[in-house]
């Protein structure tokens, strides 16, 4: 991994960051990719669910729903 990038999952609530990598291959990479997760895009952890997992995120103006693993696939430098 990246110097100062961490997996989405692991930025806290309220924080910003930039994605930089997708570690996703396939049809996940292709998903992430037409959810608007480019490089430089900016992403907003804003809550979980209940049981801890899904978490949204906002995205470009919208509201997303990644699972922990589908996020661990996203790097991201913390804003």
């Amino acid at each position: 991994m990246q110097s100062g990038l961490i997996p989405l999952h692991m930025l806290p609530l309220g924080s910003e960051g930039k994605v930089k990598d997708l570690t996703a291959m396939g049809n996940a990479r292709r998903r992430m990719l037409d959810l608007g997760l480019i490089l430089d895009t900016v992403v907003e952890a804003i809550a979980k669910s209940p049981s801890g997992d899904p978490t949204a995120y906002q995205i470009r103006g919208a509201v997303i729903a990644l699972r922990s693993e589908e996020a661990g696939k996203i790097l991201v430098e913390p804003v």
